[in-house]
């Protein structure tokens, strides 16, 4: 067992608060200290002091609001809780119980109105329904909503002066359990390099309280969702099959002689090559000698920039 593994406290029944495979394990003053870094480089060299982020109560949102608080201080920050009708009450006290230990300004909007004014308000479960039908899958709806989510950041982005942080992790950028223009929309992402398992250990370090870190995640598309249960892997052994295939190259072959299920390995590759459009800015088709965004690049804050 690793010292990060002994160090894990543990809920009441005895087991460890969260399993964290002795391979992810990272120094977490050093990622702190790196990602203080990055948030603040981000803020200055795009012309803002200030950010704003959603606050959903889980842990990834919550790790990213405790990061940008230490790296500028909570009054600079400004949490929106965005919640469904689906989105569950524990959740949002979660978030209210975040805001109170940093300390931050926040506010409330649900987007249920919003979702509703697209949809109506009848259900349907199971397959989607044909693109014209009166009800809605929860699963468009959940895209709907995140979308309507990020509208919502974005407008209060202007209202507060503050750059949208991103709150995505690595796990869910490489296989695509993310919304597209919705949750991973962002100025920047301080976690987006952090497996899931690593996100934990870093929330842990910095204090994120314990019922955050221990409560299965979930994007509260409907009640009793999980991402595990809907999408059937556990996120130690994604991590683990992660790390070993991106980080370390290992081949598909390699990986399941180390004992990963030869048709786990099958479908997550699948998965991260079929996301791959979603971790990438648009295309765009070449026909100028210089191209926005291919061979005409520049910082995010270009000289001359600021008006005088």
């Amino acid at each position: 067992m690793s010292a990060a593994s002994r160090s894990i406290p543990s809920r009441a029944d005895g087991r460890p608060l969260f399993e964290l495979p002795a391979e992810l394990a990272i120094d977490t003053d050093v990622a702190r200290r790196v990602i203080g870094e990055f948030i603040r480089a981000q803020l200055e060299q795009a012309g803002f002091e200030r950010a704003v982020l959603g606050l959903s109560g889980g842990i990834d949102s919550g790790l990213v609001a405790y990061l940008v608080a230490e790296a500028i201080g909570a009054a600079r920050l400004h949490c929106v809780l965005l919640p469904n009708r689906t989105s569950s009450p524990a959740s949002q006290a979660d978030a209210e119980a975040i805001v109170v230990a940093l300390g931050c300004s926040s506010e409330l909007v649900a987007v249920s109105p919003m979702v509703d004014g697209y949809f109506g308000t009848a259900e349907v479960k199971g397959a989607l329904p044909p693109a014209d039908g009166i009800a809605a899958s929860a699963l468009r709806r959940g895209n709907f909503a995140a979308r309507m989510r990020m509208a919502v950041l974005y407008d209060r982005s202007v209202t507060w002066g503050g750059l949208v942080v991103g709150t995505g992790n690595k796990t869910e950028s490489l296989i695509g359990y993310t919304t597209l223009f919705g949750d991973s929309a962002c100025a920047f992402n301080p976690i987006g390099d952090l497996y899931k398992s690593q996100v934990r250990q870093l929330a842990l370090a910095i204090g994120v309280p314990e019922a955050v870190i221990a409560k299965a995640p979930s994007a509260d598309l409907w009640p009793g969702q999980t991402d595990e249960g809907e999408a059937g892997f556990s996120y130690p052994v994604l991590d683990r099959l992660l790390f070993w295939r991106i980080d370390k190259r290992r081949s598909a072959e390699e990986v399941v002689a180390m004992g990963f299920d030869a048709e786990l390995v099958a479908r997550v590759d699948r998965m991260v090559a079929g996301a791959e459009f979603k971790r990438q800015v648009p295309p765009i088709a070449k026909l100028g000698p210089r191209t926005a965004g291919v061979d005409y690049l520049y910082p995010r804050r270009r000289p001359g920039s600021v008006r005088p």
